[in-house]
C-alpha cells in the first residue's frame, strides 16, 4: 500500500513541476513523492489550490483536513477508482429494505464488539480481572441476534461500548483517567487521544472506500446525513479498537506521551503540535504492520485490511455472499 503523509507545519502545498512541494512560513522546501502517496493529512494551517487538487487527483491522492484544534474537517477526494450504477442502485436497495440494513447493522456491531473484547482479553491476562466485562461484552453480542430494528441494535452497541471504555483507567498508566466519553470539546487527556485516534481511523477508512464503487455516503448501522460520509463511519467502528486503541494503550503505557503532550485551554484538553506528530507516526507504522491473511494466504498490512472490508461489503450487495465484518482472528 501507498503511504500517508501528515503535514503540521504551517505554509502553502503546491504542484511543483511533477511533484508536491510544501513552502513553510519560514521559507523551507519541502518536496513529497506524491507517486507513492495515499493520501495527504493536513493539520497546519496550509494554503493550496485548485492546481494542487487537479494533479492530486489525477494521481488518485485523497486530502483529508484538520481544521481548528485539529478536528477532522473534511476531505478532498480524487474521483472514485471504480464507478458502478449497479453497485449504487444495490447499496441503497439494502438500506430501503429494513430486514437487509439491520441485518448489516447488527453484523457491524458483533465485529466491533468482538474486537473491543480482544483488547480486554489481552490485558485480562496480564494481571488485570476483567472477567465480569468479558461477560458482559459476550451476552451483549449475544444479544444482537434480538434486535429487530437499527435503533436498537445501537442501544447493544452503547451498552457494549461502555462495558468496554469502563476497562480504561485501569489500562491507563498513573496520571491519565478516562472517566466516560466526552467530547466537543474533549475534557482530558484520554478524551482528547481517543477524539484525535478516532479521526484519523475515519479517514483512512474514508480513503479505502474511495477505491471501491461504493458510494461513502450510504450506510447502514449510523444514519446518512449531511457533510459526513456514514459508511465511513460503519467501518470504522470494526478497526478503533486495533487502530485506535491499542496505540492509545502502547504510547501512554510507555511513556511515549505524557501528560506534557497536551495543552488545556478554555475547558478543553487537545494535543500539542509534538504530540500529534509522535500520535501520527506511531499511528501510521500500526497501519504498516502486516498479518497472514487467513482466506488470501499472504501477509496484507492492516492499512489494506480497510480496503478488504470495503470491496467485501461490495462484494455481498453485488453476488449476495454472506458479509462476515473484520474480526481479529489473531
Amino acid at each position: 500500500m501507498d503511504r500517508n503523509y501528515h503535514i503540521f507545519s504551517d505554509g502553502c502545498l503546491e504542484r511543483h513541476n511533477d511533484t508536491v512541494r510544501l513552502v513553510t512560513l519560514d521559507g523551507e522546501k519541502k518536496y513529497l513523492p506524491i507517486e507513492k502517496a495515499e493520501a495527504v493529512y493536513l493539520h497546519g494551517q496550509i494554503d493550496y489550490n485548485t492546481r494542487l487538487v487537479s494533479f492530486l487527483n489525477k494521481h488518485g491522492v485523497a486530502l483529508h483536513i484538520f481544521g481548528w484544534n485539529d478536528y477532522y474537517a473534511g476531505s478532498v477526494m480524487p474521483k472514485r477508482g471504480q464507478t458502478s450504477g449497479r453497485t449504487l442502485v444495490e447499496q441503497v436497495r439494502a438500506y430501503d429494505d429494513p430486514g437487509h440494513r439491520v441485518d448489516l447493522a447488527r453484523k457491524f456491531v458483533a465485529g466491533s464488539i468482538h474486537n473491543m473484547r480482544s483488547n480486554v482479553s489481552y490485558y485480562n491476562r496480564r494481571g488485570h480481572d476483567f472477567d465480569s466485562i468479558l461477560t458482559t461484552l459476550a451476552d451483549t453480542r449475544d444479544r444482537l441476534a434480538e434486535t429487530t430494528d437499527v435503533a436498537e441494535t445501537m442501544g447493544v452497541e452503547a451498552t457494549a461500548r461502555r462495558a468496554y471504555y469502563s476497562t480504561f483507567d485501569a489500562i491507563l498508566p498513573d496520571g491519565f483517567v478516562f472517566d466516560g466519553r466526552r467530547y466537543n470539546p474533549p475534557d482530558n487527556e484520554t478524551n482528547s487521544l481517543i477524539s484525535f485516534a478516532n479521526s484519523l481511523v475515519y479517514a483512512n477508512v474514508v480513503s479505502a472506500i474511495r477505491a471501491t464503487a461504493l458510494d461513502p455516503a450510504v450506510s447502514y448501522l449510523h444514519e446518512p446525513g449531511e457533510r459526513r460520509y456514514s459508511l465511513a463511519l460503519d467501518i470504522a467502528d470494526l478497526f478503533k479498537p486495533l487502530l485506535a486503541d491499542r496505540v492509545i494503550f502502547r504510547l501512554l503505557n510507555r511513556n511515549q506521551l505524557t501528560t506534557d503532550d497536551f495543552e488545556t485551554d478554555l475547558n478543553s484538553c487537545l494535543l500539542t503540535e509534538s504530540g500529534r506528530q509522535t500520535f501520527s507516526k506511531a499511528f501510521e507504522e500500526s497501519l504498516e504492520e502486516t498479518v497472514e491473511h487467513p482466506r488470501l494466504d499472504r501477509n496484507v498490512s492492516y492499512q489494506y485490511l480497510l480496503r478488504i472490508e470495503a470491496y467485501k461489503l461490495k462484494k455481498h450487495l453485488l453476488t449476495g455472499e454472506a458479509y462476515i465484518s473484520f474480526k481479529r482472528w489473531w
